[in-house]
């Protein structure tokens, strides 16, 4: 993730500013991938996203809200059966939000523990976001009982 804070000057007092970085946090579990709504999450036109499962991995950032919606969104919506948010998390700095989640897949069967990272300017936009979790539910189905 870049070091630059692109939300560093926000015009919302403190505690709204975080209230909307949680909110934009959850939104994107519940209301995009939750309700298979790619349109819901507020992606920059020149989002960064750095996924386990983008073509390269995580080392190879997917790069612009096009490339999300072509390339990465695409077989989300059929694969995901049901949400569960666990917890979010604020940057001190008011710039970045996580989410903590349990996201169920229809194919293979499973349930992935993710946390994704938000770097969010302050128009209220996701200019970043990275995915943490264990992908080998995915590409290695069985793998825990072999």
């Amino acid at each position: 993730m870049s070091t630059a804070s692109p939300g560093a000057t926000v015009s919302l007092d403190p505690a709204e500013r975080a209230g909307r970085l949680h909110a934009i946090a959850r939104a994107y579990v519940t209301e995009g991938l939750g309700k298979g709504s790619f349109a819901a999450i507020p992606y920059h036109p020149d989002v960064v996203l750095r996924a386990p499962l983008a073509p390269g991995g995580v080392h190879v950032p997917l790069v612009g809200r096009d490339a999300l919606r072509t390339v990465w969104w695409p077989p989300l919506p059929q694969l995901v059966q049901a949400v569960r948010v666990i917890d979010s998390f604020v940057s001190a700095d008011l710039t970045a939000a996580a989410v903590e989640f349990h996201l169920d897949i229809s194919n293979p069967p499973c349930t992935l523990r993710i946390v994704d990272r938000f770097t969010i300017n302050a128009a209220g936009e996701i200019v970043e976001q990275e995915n943490y979790f264990d992908p080998r539910d995915l590409t290695h189905p069985g793998w825990r009982t072999t």
